[in-house]
């Protein structure tokens, strides 16, 4: 049985009265995400995982996101419940990565960024599966993607899949892992975000979420704030130039 799978939903695409966990980091991804889960289930559990990464100010930036959700968005409001924050600071100091060092971000021997973390996704996961046994949060909630990534390889499907059947297992329980992100693009991300809220969420994801490796937090571009030249701002950067261009193309088809 694939414990990965979507569960099923009803005619308009929402699923039954349920609860969920969500993996948030108050990124550009994770906020898609709390935004999709927020608009299919009926209460919404989230964690943050704090393991020393270099652009710590993600901790900070994804309490003010969970806020503005429920200020802007009030029929969310009351579905957002407790949030968990993990100390896996363990992680961070056997990690030798430019996420976790203060370092140039280059290419490994292996042909992946620096910026990999190995093991993180499957650490964060297992921590998740541990709350949401405890919790009886069975579906979690992530913003892997394989359309869009830095070839990553606990963002894959097949890793996905692999690790919630060996949750499944090891925990006696059937866990199912939501990754609504999975094969669509950053540009595809942020129509998503529209279709979900319209201006206002674009516009919350944009300037509220925290996605730039450096942590930096100056000054705000078309895409939101970073440093323009990390991996993570390139492509939160183009893919809004494209979700930007593909907005534009459809206003002008209609005038």
């Amino acid at each position: 049985m694939n414990k990965s799978s979507h569960m099923s939903t009803d005619k308009d695409g929402h699923a039954p009265a349920s609860k969920v966990l969500i993996l948030f980091s108050g990124g550009q991804d994770s906020a898609s995400c709390l935004a999709w889960a927020l608009s299919r289930f009926d209460y919404v559990e989230t964690v943050g995982f704090d393991y020393g990464q270099r652009h710590n100010i993600e901790m900070q930036c994804r309490m003010d996101v969970l806020k503005a959700f429920k200020t802007s968005f009030p029929s969310w409001a009351h579905k957002i419940g407790e949030d968990h924050i993990v100390d896996l600071s363990a992680l961070g100091a056997i990690s030798d990565t430019s996420l976790t060092r203060d370092r140039e971000i280059v290419l490994s021997d292996a042909g992946l960024p620096n910026t990999f973390v190995p093991g993180r996704n499957l650490i964060f996961l297992n921590f998740a599966a541990a709350i949401g046994y405890r919790r009886g949060l069975t579906q979690l909630v992530a913003g892997m993607c394989e359309a869009d990534f830095s070839g990553y390889p606990d963002c894959r499907k097949q890793t996905l899949d692999a690790t919630m059947r060996a949750i499944s297992l090891g925990m006696d329980m059937d866990f199912t892992l939501h990754t609504p992100l999975m094969h669509i693009s950053k540009a595809g991300a942020w129509d998503m975000a529209f279709d979900l809220g319209g201006e206002d969420l674009v516009e919350l994801i944009r300037t509220i979420t925290h996605t730039c490796y450096m942590g930096v937090r100056g000054e705000l571009h078309d895409y939101g704030y970073g440093c323009g030249s990390c991996p993570a701002c390139e492509l939160r950067a183009r893919g809004w130039r494209d979700y930007a261009a593909q907005k534009q193309g459809i206003i002008s088809g209609e005038a």
